[in-house]
Formats: C-alpha cells, structure tokens, sequence
C-alpha cells in the first residue's frame, strides 16, 4: 500500500437523533464534534435514520420529512403539469 493516501480508520460514535441512541463502531468519516462515550472522547457523526429508528428494523412506520420534500414535491406537481401546452 502507497503510504499517506488512506484515511484514518478510528472508532467513532454515531448519534441517532430520531430515536435518541448512540452508539460506537468504526468509521472513516471526519467530524468536528466529539462526545465522551463510556469514559472516553470519540469524534461524533449525526444521523437520521440508523437501525434503531428505520422501519424495516423497528417494525414501525415513522414518518420523517427532514428537508421538506413533500412540500416540494406538491408544489412542483401542482396545479396543470401534465396538462395540454
């Protein structure tokens, strides 16, 4: 392997925010935020969905709509927009 062209592998903590878990694994991924996890500092990662809130997993149908996408949705096909030009 080419030396200095890979990333750091590290354990890192990924925060659940819809159903409020955390927990620690291994990750590429760069973060600013940290957290003290059981005793110890990791870089923290933000999520929305992870196995302890997705449907498939929890069995329960949760409606998230994080950036607006309904409303965009119904307001671009609103109105004539397959109608006659």
């Amino acid at each position: 392997m080419k030396p200095d062209i890979h990333p750091t592998y590290r354990p890192v903590v990924f925060r659940d925010v819809s159903a409020d878990t955390t927990f620690l694994t291994q990750s590429a991924a760069k973060s600013k935020e940290t957290i003290e996890f059981e005793g110890q500092e990791y870089p923290l990662i933000k999520v929305d969905i992870s196995s302890e809130s997705h449907p498939f997993f929890t069995g329960k149908q949760k409606f998230v709509d994080t950036a607006g996408r309904v409303e965009k949705f119904q307001r671009k096909f609103a109105g004539n927009y397959f109608g006659k030009k």
